[in-house]
């Protein structure tokens, strides 16, 4: 068990420094989610601000209140897309000791091969969340310069949802990095999930605005629930603060319904738990899929 434990600790440790080390993937995978940042706020900062100067019509709302709201709504998109594509970006590292030769080294090797799976996973999570921690603190300077409204319950709530949506994006890049045996490969599957996973998620234009077909569609993925679990935690303190904090609370209801601060499925209101149950069991299944992969395959 202790040759294991050290055998575990040091391809963990060997994996994150190739990753850390290699310059071309490491700089990107830190700056994209920095340039997504500045993007959403250059671009579609003015979109969510009329969207939210609209539902807020029907009181009294200032400049700096607008920008709270949507601060929350940028920083929760930022994040739920980064958990993902960053953990695709990580586990090139997998990629690469397959496609030169490494990985049949450490088969042969006395580790055991479910040592050598668990090392690429948590190295993954690791990496993925150093860099989504990154891109998290960069999103609260932004909020916090646009009005701060979160209470210590949030901010802690915030993290874990980041973390439980960098498991759930760890377990499916593995899975699906595992069938793949060429850089150009991987490459192409980060363009695609890079592209599409944030409309996927409801990450760039809210469920509510959708057509009931799609957003029912789109509320069977499991990315779906942390974003909104993300964007409840990011932005509720900032619409209650509104007007005082003496919004009408059928007004904060629809408020919190159009941003998808709360979300529906089949008309039915989900509740905050079983949007943080959802990745969690979602990540188990791919865990337990990628495990059963790695398991079977000799190279």
């Amino acid at each position: 068990m202790t040759n294991t434990f050290v055998s575990l600790r040091a391809l963990i440790s060997r994996n994150c420094k190739l990753f850390f080390k290699d310059k071309g993937v490491f700089f990107p995978s830190l700056i994209t989610p920095l340039i997504l940042l500045f993007l959403f706020i250059a671009f579609l900062g003015n979109v969510y601000r009329e969207s939210i100067e609209s539902a807020l019509s029907a009181v009294s709302v200032t400049a700096g209140e607008v920008e709270s709201i949507a601060s929350g709504w940028l920083v929760s998109s930022l994040v739920a897309v980064c958990a993902v594509t960053v953990a695709f970006t990580a586990n090139t590292i997998m990629v690469q000791d397959r496609a030169g030769g490494q990985a049949n080294d450490f088969f042969v090797s006395p580790v055991p091969r479910s040592v050598l799976s668990l090392a690429y996973f948590v190295s993954t999570y690791l990496v993925t969340a150093a860099v989504c921690g990154v891109a998290f603190a960069a999103g609260f300077v932004y909020m916090a310069i646009a009005g701060w409204h979160l209470s210590a319950a949030d901010f802690f709530l915030a993290l874990s949802d980041m973390l439980v949506l960098v498991l759930y994006g760890t377990a499916l890049s593995a899975l699906v990095c595992s069938f793949l045996r060429t850089q150009g490969a991987v490459v192409a599957i980060q363009a695609t999930v890079s592209a599409a996973y944030g409309f996927l998620c409801g990450a760039y234009m809210p469920l509510s605005g959708m057509a009931e077909w799609l957003k029912n569609t789109l509320m069977c993925l499991p990315g779906t629930y942390g974003t909104g679990l993300l964007r409840s935690h990011l932005m509720d303190g900032a619409i209650r603060a509104v007007n005082g904090g003496n919004l009408p609370a059928e007004l904060i209801a629809g408020v919190r319904e159009g941003f998808d601060c709360e979300l529906f499925f089949f008309g039915s209101a989900v509740p905050q738990w079983v949007c943080f149950v959802v990745p969690l069991i979602a990540s188990a299944l791919l865990i337990g899929f990628y495990v059963l992969s790695s398991s079977r395959r000799r190279t």
